[in-house]
């Protein structure tokens, strides 16, 4: 990992883990929390891909796990986190763009349902039966619904942020099998877009500069 990404996606994490444990977990509401953290993981991974998002999803986890009032098994979170941040990140496309946000909302509702069971069930192995109290349906729904309202509001900033934060955006969005995720959510295409608008500016002024250097070659010959 660069040491860009590396910075941006610790600080990308703490100020979630810090917004999760501070506001959003003391909104009190029906069944699930909006997970903050779970939609940073995502948005990573969506960009970077599978390796970036399992160790962004890894240490994210880890540091939910001992975030106060943690009340489970250290540990476990992380290995949510971890599996979930590897599977969005096999969902990022070959050519590095999305051309619609249908992608990443779905990438976001499968996050939440596959964080769910893999929670309830870690946690069943480990004797953890609190899911059952609450009811395991009223989770799930609960989860991909607060999950879909927060994500539009946060998941393509914190994927433009992921963007900007690589040392050449144009390169990396046109390079052969290994470009990152295109801001296509914001802004379909941006990155080729520019880059194409540049080549083109390139060759018009190279244009230009020999039709002025023939015009003077032709005013001295006279």
């Amino acid at each position: 990992m660069k040491f860009n990404r590396i910075l941006l996606s610790a600080a990308l994490i703490v100020v979630a883990l810090v917004v999760q444990v501070s506001v959003l977990a003391r909104l009190q509401l029906p069944g699930a929390v909006p997970d903050l953290v779970l939609l940073t993981v995502v948005a990573l991974a969506l960009v970077h891909g599978p390796v970036t998002g399992a160790l962004v999803g890894f240490s994210a986890g880890l540091l939910a796990d001992f975030a106060p009032p943690a009340d489970h098994a250290a540990g476990r979170y992380a290995l949510v986190l971890c599996v979930v941040g590897y599977l969005v990140g096999l969902v990022r496309p070959e050519n590095g763009r999305f051309t619609s946000a249908v992608g990443p909302m779905a990438a976001v509702v499968g996050a939440a349902v596959g964080s769910t069971l893999l929670y309830a069930g870690v946690g069943a192995l480990v004797g953890d039966t609190a899911a059952r109290h609450v009811g395991l349906t009223t989770l799930l729904l609960t989860a991909v619904v607060y999950d879909l309202l927060l994500a539009p509001f946060t998941v393509p900033f914190l994927m433009a942020l992921a963007r900007r934060a690589e040392n050449d955006p144009v390169a990396d969005a046109t390079g052969a099998g290994g470009g990152d995720v295109s801001a296509g959510w914001l802004s379909s295409g941006t990155g080729l877009r520019i880059g194409s608008q540049r080549g083109g500016l390139r060759v018009k002024a190279a244009r230009s500069r020999a039709g002025r250097a023939g015009r003077i070659k032709g005013v001295k010959r006279l």
